[in-house]
């Protein structure tokens, strides 16, 4: 029978938790994305300019927290907000 070493058994644990963790955010972070998208796909602003602000929110603490690199966290919330802008000069321009 091998050595356990509680060394070991305690680093194993605590990647299990952190696991659970960072696959808790990843998933949250996705399903967020997925929000602030369906509702530009709606042409809803006010909608997506909720869901854009908790999706800004939630990738910069992923980021603070090391779950995602901040530049990760950065180009992804710079690509909804890029998405959400177009949609509100569509949604203010006047029909001609």
């Amino acid at each position: 029978m091998a050595k356990r070493i509680r060394s070991a058994i305690k680093k194993h644990r605590q990647s299990l938790k952190r696991r659970v963790r960072n696959v808790h955010m990843l998933s949250l972070l996705k399903t967020l994305v997925k929000g602030v998208n369906n509702a530009i796909d709606v042409k809803d602003l006010t909608k997506s300019l909720k869901a854009l602000k908790i999706a800004e929110v939630t990738f910069k603490k992923a980021a603070s927290k090391g779950m995602i690199h901040k530049r990760t966290a950065s180009r992804n919330v710079s690509r909804l907000s890029k998405k959400v802008y177009e949609l509100s000069k569509k949604m203010t321009q006047p029909k001609t």
